[in-house]
């Protein structure tokens, strides 16, 4: 049981690092709400984890850079993907609310 709670923390927080990340990265501004940044962070790092292990690059000696840089681009894609469509689905209400 606490394994479970652990992994889902640890996922949040993932994903938090990795969505404020992506919302550096991206140009322009992104007006979402933080609960979305950490959606997309999450997803992120399952998409980069899966592409890291497509290219067969997700288990290296040391720091998986490569596996980090795909979850930092699955990251960027995503918040502009998120900045693109948040809007339209919330109804022009202001992102500012988190």
């Amino acid at each position: 049981m606490l394994g479970g709670i652990w992994g889902i923390i640890t996922a949040i927080v993932v994903g938090l690092i990795l969505g404020v990340i992506g919302r550096l990265l991206a140009p322009g501004d992104q007006k979402i709400p933080l609960w979305l940044t950490i959606v997309v962070g999450v997803i992120a790092a399952f998409i980069g984890n899966w592409l890291a292990g497509v290219v067969g690059v997700e288990d290296t000696p040391g720091i998986d850079w490569w596996r980090h840089a795909f979850q930092v681009g699955a990251a960027v894609l995503g918040v502009l993907a998120a900045a693109a469509v948040y809007p339209k689905v919330a109804g022009g209400r202001s992102a500012s609310r988190t």
